[in-house]
């Protein structure tokens, strides 16, 4: 890997690590219903988007303005990689070490958006029943929970990587 774009891909990683971990105590801290607004979920996608962005465009300038596609997933995805690591780590201590009261909390107020998101949709009760369990047995802020979103993370991840790297990418010189 070139040593540009293990450099900022590093660097930015950490950055996303602690941007993740920052606002997670925030959360924590504030107010625990937060961790299930949709809205805090669509701010925390827009700062990756940009964080993504400009790593790439960064890498891009450091290296004349010349950036493969690959290069540019590369840089992306091991930047994804180190920040979702981060952030995961700190979230399955707080969580299942820390204070295991907060983790049944953020799921209580997750059953409770679920129950009145279905009942706005007048999904009968068997069906919310089911899915209160389904939440119940499949926490997400348990261990199993928070590396099976660390898989869930990655995908998204290279999805966005994938487009990301093809808007950076340069055109190669015997092209233009």
């Amino acid at each position: 890997m070139d040593a540009i774009i293990k450099k900022n891909a590093i660097n930015f990683g950490i950055i996303s690590g602690l941007i993740g971990i920052l606002s997670t105590t925030i959360m924590y801290i504030t107010d625990l219903k937060l961790f299930v607004n949709m809205w805090v979920g669509f701010g925390m996608l827009a700062i990756w988007i940009i964080i993504g962005c400009v790593l790439l465009s960064k890498t891009k300038n450091e290296k004349q303005g010349i950036l493969s596609f690959k290069e540019g997933f590369t840089a992306y995805f091991v930047s994804a990689l180190v920040g979702i690591l981060m952030s995961t780590v700190f979230n399955i201590f707080l969580f299942n070490f820390f204070d295991t009261a907060a983790r049944d909390t953020v799921t209580e107020h997750l059953i409770e958006m679920q129950v009145e998101m279905l009942q706005k949709f007048n999904t009968p009760q068997e069906k919310i029943n089911e899915a209160i369990i389904s939440i119940k047995e499949s926490s997400q802020f348990s261990i199993k929970g928070q590396l099976f979103g660390i898989a869930q993370a990655l995908v998204g991840a290279i999805i966005f990587g994938l487009i990301l790297a093809a808007f950076f990418k340069s055109k190669p010189k015997e092209q233009f």
